[in-house]
């Protein structure tokens, strides 16, 4: 479920759980696009077969991926009404905890951390959490930066 906050009551947001996302299902194929899209077809996310006998026992999804993901996963979260202007500004930290496997779903969790105000804006710092459903350590886990303008 979205939570939709206005550009004002951003400000008071630090310490705000927002919630889930969507379910993301994280597909064979999904995996081989993004492998095609980076150059990155390291044999552990494409070939099935090999990818069996290797020490995931079976393809994972890129650790990028994952992190990708969190840019739909985020705007399922949350919804800012009242700004001009929506700014992914970036990542203070990212950690890959457990491989996420072909067939698996995730989705993401969020809290906002901090609120700065920044010129003609606010910044939020927020952690988010990406969950592999039925596993009990996370995929991934990063402290995100949005910029929204007034």
């Amino acid at each position: 479920m979205t939570t939709t906050l206005t550009f004002t009551e951003l400000a008071g947001a630090a310490g705000k759980e927002l919630g889930y996302s969507n379910w993301v299902e994280i597909t064979q194929d999904r995996i081989n696009t993004f492998a095609d899209a980076t150059d990155d077809h390291q044999w552990i996310h494409t070939d099935v077969e090999k990818a069996k006998e290797g020490p995931f026992g079976g393809p994972i999804a890129h650790g990028f991926l994952t992190l990708s993901l969190a840019i739909p996963m985020w705007t399922d979260i949350l919804d800012v009404t009242e700004c001009k202007t929506k700014v992914n500004y970036g990542l203070d930290k990212v950690r890959f905890i457990s491989p996420v496997r072909a067939g698996s779903r995730i989705r993401m969790s969020a809290t906002v951390a901090e609120v700065l105000e920044i010129a003609g804006g606010v910044q939020i710092t927020v952690d988010q959490t990406i969950e592999i459903e039925g596993v009990e350590k996370p995929a991934a886990a990063a402290r995100a930066l949005y910029r929204f303008y007034a």
